[in-house]
């Protein structure tokens, strides 16, 4: 059978129209404020394509260029200023545990990456409301998110299964483990019923509920695997290495297997169309459409 290759923007149209209705109802936009402190590149790049797209949805955005040094007062003071309804920090800043600091810096009720500490919990104990009575949920990081969107898109996620066992019966392996996304995303499969390979340049850690755990547990431990080990197991692998000069393997991939690349490069060599059921080359609009959401939701809850 030949591979289907699926592109974001299919999987995004839903959101955005869902998206435009809503906002273009409001007489107040929402808006958001993206704070860039470094040079990166493909964070200028992205940086302005969520201007453009969320100006299409309606919603202002104001992006502010500040030296890393100054970056501190800055989210403080745009965590005070009523006319901003969500925060923005396009990471790396400092590339080490400032970085967390930052993320905490920022208020909770403005978080659209969902990054700070009080989110990390929610998302790492599978709590997915911020209230007793379960009428507000916390925000979960963007593209994470996005990669769960798209994963629900292409039928990977089984909703015959209990909530909470979407993903039941899956092996997946997600080729990062940075705190903004790779880690988390593990988490969230894993707290939907997957077994999953999470790969770093250091080591494979494998992210799976506890034998007879609840819904609202799954642990990490540590493996000696190498990649040759576990992407040939894996029904899904998930991509996200940012250099051009990494590419997985097409002959460690199983036959049959949902490719999915969250990466600013292309890390699947061009071969992985012969042996994938479902090639996902990017979730770059769909990330979009989870940041257009989550500020969206941040202004209905300070509303």
């Amino acid at each position: 059978m030949p591979c289907k290759v699926v592109l974001a923007a299919e999987v995004a149209s839903n959101f955005t129209t869902e998206i435009k209705s809503e906002v273009s109802q409001k007489a107040e936009k929402p808006k958001l404020v993206g704070f860039l402190a470094n040079d990166d590149p493909y964070a200028e790049k992205y940086a302005h394509s969520s201007s453009k797209h969320l100006a299409e949805a309606g919603l202002a955005f104001e992006l502010r260029q500040v030296p890393r040094e100054e970056l501190e007062t800055a989210i403080k003071e745009a965590n005070q200023d009523d006319k901003v309804s969500g925060i923005l920090v396009y990471y790396p800043v400092y590339g080490d545990k400032r970085d967390q600091d930052l993320q905490d810096l920022v208020d909770p009720t403005k978080d659209v990456e969902g990054l700070n500490v009080v989110y990390n919990g929610k998302l790492y104990n599978n709590d997915r409301f911020l209230d007793e009575d379960k009428t507000r949920k916390a925000i979960l990081p963007c593209t994470p998110l996005a990669v769960v969107k798209v994963l629900d898109h292409i039928g990977v996620y089984d909703h015959s299964l209990p909530y909470g066992d979407h993903l039941r019966g899956k092996t997946i392996a997600v080729v990062n483990r940075s705190e903004v996304v790779g880690r988390p995303l593990a988490a969230l499969l894993a707290n939907d019923g997957a077994k999953v390979f999470s790969i770093d340049i250091n080591d494979i850690q494998i992210f799976e509920r506890a034998s007879g755990a609840s819904i609202n547990s799954h642990v990490a431990s540590k493996t000696d695997f190498k990649p040759e080990d576990v992407i040939p197991q894996c029904d899904v692998v998930i991509t996200g290495v940012p250099t051009a000069a990494y590419k997985m393997p097409t002959k460690l991939l199983k036959p049959g297997v949902v490719a999915v690349n969250f990466a600013s490069v292309r890390n699947f060599e061009p071969e992985v169309k012969e042996v994938a059921s479902i090639y996902v080359p990017s979730v770059g609009k769909v990330t979009v459409s989870m940041l257009q959401r989550n500020l969206l939701r941040l202004f209905n809850y300070q509303h």
